[in-house]
């Protein structure tokens, strides 16, 4: 698998002002280190353990992303270097970086994560927990945090309609909570969707984050 070839591949394909993270749950150091030696920085992880163990071994200036569902007890040890958490889906979260980011005399950027797709299995907030958090929200409520703007997934479906609609919809949302953020939050300008058999659909309707492992690293064994 060449990896290079593939992220690359990706740049050529992608509008200016969209990032990719590489999704490199379940690779090896080494297949992370190909893609290193390509050039590209920004890597997420989907579980804390696999982080920490990847962290350990790859070099220092690798922007690691968490993008997988976060619990409370685990933040501390991300706290000292994440760079961008995806995926904050309650108010208990959000204190909790919050805090643990003080204790490291860091401010962490953060997404919410909504829930947009018809199924149960995926976390997140509702629209409305969305919306009524963005009114209570002031630059200083939670000083240990950014608010970087919002994370959804899709439903799992071959239906594009329907996962472009989910996008869409996800889309109004960032910009329903930007007008009610208003411009003491200037820097609430993320919206990451779209993974590897999503993606174009989630950059047409305004994604600026792609989470993509299987189209650069393979299919997982």
């Amino acid at each position: 698998m060449d990896v290079a070839a593939n992220i690359q591949g990706l740049y050529d394909e992608l509008p200016a002002g969209v990032r990719i993270v590489a999704v490199t749950k379940t690779r090896s150091s080494e297949e992370v280190m190909k893609l290193y030696r390509a050039g590209h920085r920004i890597m997420g992880e989907n579980r804390v353990q696999e982080l920490l163990a990847k962290k350990e071994e790859l070099p220092d200036d690798i922007e690691w992303h968490m993008v997988g569902h976060l619990q409370t007890n685990k933040v501390k040890y991300i706290a000292p270097f994440v760079r961008l958490i995806h995926s904050v889906d309650s108010v208990k979260l959000l204190k909790t970086v919050s805090k643990e980011a003080l204790k490291n005399s860091r401010v962490i950027d953060v997404l919410l994560q909504v829930h947009i797709a018809k199924e149960e299995t995926k976390f997140g907030f509702s629209d409305k927990e969305v919306t009524g958090l963005a009114k209570e929200l002031t630059p200083d409520g939670y000083p240990g945090v950014r608010l970087r703007g919002l994370m959804g997934m899709a439903t799992f479906t071959d239906d594009s309609d329907r996962v472009r609609a989910e996008f869409r919809y996800l889309a109004s949302l960032f910009r329903e909570v930007a007008g009610i953020l208003g411009s003491d939050f200037d820097h609430f300008d993320e919206l990451s969707m779209g993974m590897s058999g999503d993606y174009r659909i989630a950059v047409e309707e305004g994604s600026t984050l792609v989470r993509i492992g299987s189209l650069i690293f393979g299919q997982r064994e």
